[in-house]
Order: C-alpha cells, then structure tokens, then sequence
C-alpha cells in the first residue's frame, strides 16, 4: 500500500523557467515553474515553491527563458521529389504559371520527379526538411501524400513519412492526400475518384498507412461532388477527413467538409459566414497558411474577425512544399499569421500548440501543458512568449523535449 506521504516519483524534473501551458488557447502563465516526468508525460506541473517531496532521476536547471508546448506544423508536404526553385526564378523573371506548366512545369514535375526517386531518395530529402523544423521547436509533424496519384507512388511517400518518424525524435502524423491533382494517365476527374475509392483508398485502410485523408476542392482540382464521394469512402474506411477548401473561389466544399465532421478546413481564404457557421457546429478548425499567400501574392485574407466571432479555433501551418509553400519556419508563419492577418502572437502560438493539435484530432495527448500529456515541450531563450512571432529567424530554442526526453 502506497502511504499519503510518499514522495512523488519522476524520471525527469525541469525548473528555473517561466511556463506558458496554453490551456484553452491562452498563455495561463505559470512563474517560475517546475515540471516533473514520468514515463513521457507530465506527472506534474506548477510553481516550483509548490512542488512536494519527491525522487527524480535527473534534474535539469533552464536557467531562464519560457517553456511552451512543442511547435505543431498540421499542414506539410514535406516528402517530394526535386523541387521547383527554377520556376520561382522563372515567375520571378516574368514567365507566367501558365506558360511553365506548358513547359512540364508546376505539379506536373513533382509528381514526375516524385515518382522517379527511390524511397531512400525521397527519405533522404525529407529528413533534411524536417531537420529544420524540429531546430525551430516543432515536435508534431502532419505530412501528406499527393504528389505520387497512383498507388504505388502514394505508398512511397506515406512509408517515407512513417519512416521519418521512426527515425527521428518527432511525431508524425500521416495524411492521404491522393485527390490533390490529376495523375498524367487519367483525363477524367469522375474516373479518377473512382479509381481513388475503389483501389487506392481501400489499401491504403488496409496497410494502416494514413491517419486520415484530404482532398484539393478548387475549380482546379476537384469539385464539391468530386471531393464528398471520396469523403464518404474514407469515412467508411475509419479514415478521418481534413480538406484544401476555399483558397481560390467559394465552392461550398468547407461546408461540406463539415458535414463529415471534418478535423480541419485549410486556407479558407474565401470561406463565408454560412461556412464558419458549419465549422463552429461541426468542431472544424480552421488552418491559416499565410506562407502560401504569401508566395503566391494573394490579396484575399481568411475573414479572421468571423472566426474569431463564432470561436472557430484558428491553426497556423507553413504548407511547407515545392510549388506554393517553400516554408520551413513554423515562427516565421506565426510572424506571417499576425502581420498579414492580424492574429495577435497569442493567438499564433495557440495555432501552432493547443489549436494545430486539434487539427490532427491528437489534442487529448498533445498540445497543452498538462498533467497526464505528453511531454512534448521547448525552453525558448525570450523574455516572453510574444517574442515567438516576434523574431524573424534566429535560433531561440534552449532546448526541445520529446516525449519526456532531452533531444536537443
């Protein structure tokens, strides 16, 4: 029988910092604090004049600074093939989309490049990006597939993503992305989504290869209709369903979306009140990906002051890919979230912690400073947690926990 007055027990104990625990989305600051581990997840957490007697295994000082939550990117593209640096250039020197997508430019090439290189090709490149992630804080990675759009292809990049988390000190969370684009083989879109539901999505179920599914609903991609019956396949499967909607016209799909209880609508640049209405019922979050406007030179905002009036939870992910995204700073999308779209830095670090983890349906795990999560957190070297979305690059982290583990 264990006695009232035992010590408490932890593998692991940090103190010396403030802490930032971002429980219901605000900073909820504790002074400084102490935090005790346990087996990878937060055993206790509090002012460390509170902390009770206890055994630990090792002690760690931070010696200042503030501790948040581990960075969250929900929206990545980071396995691929090549990358189109030239057609930046091209677009740079006045050739338009158009005429380089003529020339085998735009998805077209990552989809051929990532369907000629090796696994350990594609390993290999994607270790590199996530690299630079995880060095600015990220602990919680989503990557999805879709520039492969056949079925050996997009198991390639789902192993590759499995892999990268098997490999490194990172979670990863897997998405099937395969209605993202036309495959060159197809030339019907209604074939295409057959082929999707029939065979591609069934083994990809099969394999346990994906966490969920998404799906590009654009007048240049698939439509509403297109996108719900690949939806009520991966609903069937067990899948969870995140969708692209909205980004370039209003095509109803971030309703529909929804309507499948979707985890996340992303870029919604030109989501209506009808929309953020279905997203506040059906628990929706909404992902801000301010690098892709940023790249692209949009002029359409996501409509920030109807999401926050209908609380709809606002995520920040850098879209990290060849084309649109060429992002690999989770802090310079929050920097991007508050000066383009007028989050305020609390808000941005909620996107990227307690509301991103909401995004990927992990949130009773991660996203929050808590007893009984994950020990997923960082030591920043700041004054205050504002500063995250504050600087513009610079190395800021002190030190990255993973799972209750010193990592770097």
């Amino acid at each position: 029988m264990t006695r009232l007055d035992s010590p408490l027990v932890f593998d692991r104990l940090w103190y010396g910092a403030h802490v930032a625990t971002m429980v219901d989305g605000h900073y909820n600051v504790i002074e400084e604090a102490a935090i005790g581990v346990l087996g990878g997840r937060i055993a206790w957490l509090g002012k460390a004049c509170d902390l009770p007697a206890y055994e630990t295994a090792s002690k760690h000082n931070l010696e200042g600074g503030w501790v948040t939550p581990g960075l969250i990117d929900s929206h990545t593209h980071l396995v691929f093939g090549g990358n189109r640096a030239g057609e930046f250039e091209q677009r740079l020197n006045g050739i338009s989309y158009q005429e380089i997508a003529k020339q085998g430019g735009g998805i077209a090439s990552t989809v051929n490049s990532t369907r000629a290189a090796s696994e350990a090709e594609l390993l290999i490149s994607a270790r590199r990006r996530l690299k630079h992630l995880m060095d600015d804080g990220v602990t919680t990675v989503e990557i999805k597939s879709g520039y492969g759009l056949s079925l050996e292809s997009e198991l390639k990049m789902l192993r590759v993503a499995t892999s990268l988390g098997n490999d490194l000190a990172v979670t990863i969370k897997r998405t099937c992305l395969a209605a993202h684009a036309m495959p060159p083989e197809f030339d019907d879109k209604d074939a295409y989504i057959d082929y999707l539901c029939d065979t591609l999505l069934p083994k990809v179920a099969m394999l346990g290869m994906a966490d969920a599914v998404d799906a590009f609903c654009e007048g240049i991609a698939f439509s509403t209709a297109q996108v719900q019956r690949y939806f009520e396949k991966a609903q069937e499967l067990g899948l969870e369903i995140k969708i692209h909607a909205e980004q370039l016209s209003s095509l109803g799909g971030t309703r529909m979306a929804a309507s499948f209880k979707a985890l996340s609508a992303d870029h919604i640049e030109f989501i209506e009140e009808a929309d953020v209405m279905a997203m506040k019922e059906s628990g929706t979050v909404a992902v801000l990906l301010p690098g892709a406007f940023y790249t692209l030179k949009e002029t359409q905002k996501p409509p920030i002051d109807l999401l926050r009036q209908h609380k709809v939870p606002m995520a920040i992910a850098t879209d990290a890919n060849p084309g649109t995204s060429p992002a690999l700073s989770l802090r310079l999308m929050m920097n991007m979230g508050c000066t383009l779209f007028g989050l305020t830095p609390e808000e941005a670090l909620a996107g990227t912690t307690i509301y991103a983890a909401e995004a990927l349906g992990i949130a009773e795990s991660h996203g929050t400073l808590e007893v009984g999560k994950v020990a997923d957190f960082v030591c920043w070297d700041v004054e205050s947690p504002g500063e995250l979305s504050y600087w513009l690059g610079g190395q800021l982290m002190k030190q990255r926990i993973q799972h209750g583990e010193i990592t770097q």
